[in-house]
This record gives C-alpha cells, sequence and structure tokens, in this order.
C-alpha cells in the first residue's frame, strides 16, 4: 500500500508541475525549464539508483564502485526527489537505511515547501 502510495505521490508531482507548466500558472520569473529540469534530474536520479543497485548485487560476488549515499541525497535535494521515490520503492533499494529516508524526506520537505511559496506566497 505505502508502496503505491509513494510512487502514485511521486508521478502526481511531477505531473502538476508541468500542467501547472502549460496551464502558463507558473509566474513569469520561473524559468520556463522548471518542469523539464525536475522531470529529468527525476529520470538521472533513477537511472543512479538503477545503477547502484545493480552495483550492489554485483558487490557480492567483487570489488566495485558504488555510488556515494551523499551524491544520491544530492540529487534529491536539487530536485530529483520525485526519482528517489520511485526508484526505491520499484527497485527496493536504499528504502531500509532509517537515516537514508530521514535526510530524503528533509529533501522532500525542503523542495515541496519551496515550491509551495513561490507559488502561492510570492506567485
Amino acid at each position: 500500500m505505502i508502496k503505491k502510495t509513494l510512487i502514485t505521490f511521486s508521478l502526481l508531482f511531477l505531473a502538476v508541475i508541468w500542467l501547472a507548466y502549460l496551464s502558463q500558472y507558473l509566474p513569469v520569473y520561473i524559468p520556463i525549464y522548471a518542469p523539464a529540469y525536475i522531470s529529468a534530474l527525476s529520470l538521472i536520479t533513477f537511472i543512479m539508483y538503477a545503477w547502484d543497485k545493480r552495483q550492489a548485487k554485483q558487490s557480492a560476488h567483487k570489488k566495485v564502485n558504488r555510488t556515494p549515499e551523499r551524491t544520491l541525497q544530492l540529487l534529491s535535494l536539487l530536485g530529483g526527489w520525485p526519482g528517489t521515490l520511485i526508484a526505491q520503492q520499484w527497485l527496493r533499494h536504499k528504502s531500509q537505511k532509517r537515516r537514508f529516508i530521514v535526510v530524503l524526506w528533509l529533501c522532500i520537505v525542503l523542495n515541496v515547501a519551496s515550491i509551495l511559496s513561490v507559488f502561492f506566497l510570492v506567485g
């Protein structure tokens, strides 16, 4: 149940951002490429999670280079958190580490709060 909810939340967020862009609801000072940026960064983040999951599976057999957690968290902070949530739930990667999840949700709250402030307080 929670898995579907988090994936739906991520996809709904991306849909709302694109709808705001297409309906020209975004304030004038918001770059027109903002929805594309968030979508592209989410895709990149998802791919990084998939790559790290693959490397994690291979690390049981040989020494491999893994993606640092800080890199994954930075991608989430910069706006790729929808891709992070989808990857965590779909690929079941980095979904058990409590510290990692706490940092991720701080990134999500910061992102959503900043976007809401742009839409409602300033716009």
